[in-house]
């Protein structure tokens, strides 16, 4: 028996339309192997001034409507190199408890540019660096700064995207919705919120492509009525607010930008 395609769509462009982002100002982050971060940003075509791409949104028939977006190469890998390169853990779920041992990384910074950096940096062939490193730093000390170089990273993308918007007239994002693979670790996520300096919001259902997919095609064959029938249906999780001064988060991304600078 044949049956209709309801809902074709590119996985991030997907994955914003299953976290419910359909106005502008709305940002989600996927933390997978790398990480990629789009900002909807309405029926404006945007084009940024801070080495972001412009894309086009998944989205019901009707005006067309854009986000922008940026991709970190190197995201939850950076655990998987702690797996596999340096043996430090046995699986990846181990991360957390080896990072949470200690109070922070020591002065440790860990800038994974294993394959370049990606946005908002562009540089394809730096390589990375560990920073910082003392007679008294441990494998717990560069367990914490590996999973702080996905926040930090992110972080980045997300400052670029706030600029762009404030520039275009608009508002910078007020929280990330998150998700993915590695946005089930909780550290990770308290991390994020402190650095950026607003909630991070985990929804109930973390697979959010295959649900933005399932959207698109309930919207087609007609179970869903509109996107305020989807929003009302997304339900968070769990959500993660800074517990740091803007100032000290703001000491932080500076440490991290200059380790991205020695690199």
């Amino acid at each position: 028996t044949a049956l209709p395609i309801g809902g074709v769509a590119g996985d991030q462009q997907s994955a914003l339309f299953g976290q419910a982002c359909f106005k502008a100002g709305m940002a989600k982050n996927t933390y997978g192997t790398g990480c990629f971060m789009l900002m909807h940003t309405g029926e404006r075509f945007q084009t940024s001034q801070n080495g972001l791409i412009t894309t086009a949104c998944a989205q019901a028939p009707g005006p067309a409507q854009y986000a922008l977006e940026g991709s970190v190469f190197i995201g939850g890998a950076v655990v998987q190199w702690l797996r596999d390169g340096l043996k430090a853990i046995e699986s990846s779920s181990e991360v957390q408890a080896l990072a949470e041992s200690v109070p922070d990384a020591g002065g440790v910074v860990l800038v994974p540019a294993f394959t370049g950096l990606g946005a908002p940096y562009w540089q394809p062939d730096v390589r990375g660096t560990i920073t910082g490193l003392t007679r008294g730093t441990t494998m717990a000390h560069i367990a914490r700064a590996a999973l702080e170089s996905i926040a930090f990273q992110s972080a980045a993308l997300l400052q670029a995207m706030s600029r762009d918007a404030v520039a275009a007239g608009g508002v910078p994002v007020s929280e990330l919705r998150v998700d993915g693979g590695a946005s089930v670790n909780n550290l990770l996520m308290q991390i994020q919120a402190d650095l950026l300096g607003i909630p991070v919001v985990r929804p109930a259902v973390v697979e959010t492509t295959a649900l933005g997919a399932a959207y698109l095609a309930g919207l087609h064959v007609g179970v869903y009525q509109g996107t305020g029938e989807l929003s009302a249906q997304w339900r968070a999780e769990r959500t993660f607010r800074p517990t740091l001064s803007p100032e000290r988060a703001a000491e932080k991304m500076a440490a991290w930008e200059h380790a991205v600078r020695q690199t």
